[in-house]
């Protein structure tokens, strides 16, 4: 069996992954739960990341990298920002150790964008377009990275030049669940209603102005003419998903298409977004993109 090199975790705001490494890049073992930063606050960052290692039976000296949500102003250890125009490889260089532990633990910066009319943070997102597109990745590259915050990146030439961010997800639980349209959505089961949602999406990307409106049709449509609850989530989370690439999709899109850095029910979804629009999508596993990321900063920070 290969020896473990090192622990990788990906700290989000409510989600947790950890994987045992080894010096292959391969995963050894693997943990996930929902003790991201909101609840690592309440419990101790030092205390989460315990039971996870005492699970997987971590040796005391095998070191941890961290990206996410742990190094922000409000998590474990502020790790910074590298300042856009950001060069990949600057993340690699900046990660902050975690004091007062016997064990190293490192945690990666983010990536803030400076600018008074369109600021923005990321923290996590850069692991992934790390992996993703590696440190010497040449040309421009429009990446959409699915999440409750989504994030839309121009990278050129190995470097983050400008960035956006949507509350997508989000907004989809806020208003699946704290307004009206709960109703519509009530009993929804697994089933999903392709039709609803590519219609969804196509009706707000061309007129996003009408989003609240468009959004409010899941009930109506549901109450004069019938229709699941599937389809008024479907509704929902097409229309949402739509505006987000009315605005995503507003500037040049490279001859390649968009990187699409997701896994789950998100690359399943916006897969389906893109094809409505007819726009050409190359899909990246995010699970697989962080791990590649965390790895190349693993070598650059462990390997002399």
């Amino acid at each position: 069996m290969s020896e473990p090199a090192y622990v990788a975790v990906d700290w989000g705001t409510s989600s947790f992954r950890l994987w045992l490494v080894d010096r292959a890049g391969g995963v050894l073992a693997g943990r996930r739960s929902g003790e991201g930063m909101l609840a690592a606050v309440k419990i101790g960052f030092p205390a989460v990341l315990q039971s996870h290692l005492a699970a997987i039976e971590a040796p005391d000296h095998l070191p941890v990298l961290v990206c996410g949500m742990a190094g922000a102003k409000t998590g474990w250890v502020e790790a910074g920002y590298v300042d856009t125009p950001a060069p990949l490889a600057a993340i690699l260089k900046q990660a902050a150790r975690v004091p007062g532990e016997a064990r190293d633990i490192r945690i990666l910066p983010g990536i803030a964008q400076r600018d008074p009319k369109s600021p923005d943070v990321m923290r996590g997102e850069e692991t992934q377009l790390l992996g993703a597109l590696g440190l010497d990745a040449a040309g421009e590259a429009l990446v959409c990275m699915p999440g409750t915050h989504s994030k839309w990146v121009w990278v050129k030439d190995g470097a983050v030049a400008h960035f956006s961010t949507f509350m997508t997800g989000e907004l989809f639980s806020a208003v699946s669940r704290e307004t009206i349209l709960s109703l519509a959505v009530a009993g929804a089961d697994e089933a999903e209603d392709v039709a609803s949602f590519k219609a969804a999406v196509v009706a707000a990307f061309k007129a996003p102005a009408f989003a609240a409106n468009l959004l409010f049709t899941a009930r109506s449509r549901q109450l004069l003419f019938g229709g699941t609850p599937a389809a008024a989530r479907e509704t929902l989370s097409g229309t949402l998903i739509g505006v987000e690439l009315a605005a995503g999709l507003s500037g040049p899109v490279p001859e390649a298409g968009v990187r699409l850095i997701a896994s789950g029910r998100l690359a399943m979804l916006y897969r389906l977004a893109f094809d409505a629009l007819s726009v050409a999508v190359h899909p990246i596993d995010a699970d697989e993109a962080v791990r590649g990321g965390l790895s190349m900063a693993a070598a650059a920070i462990w390997t002399k």
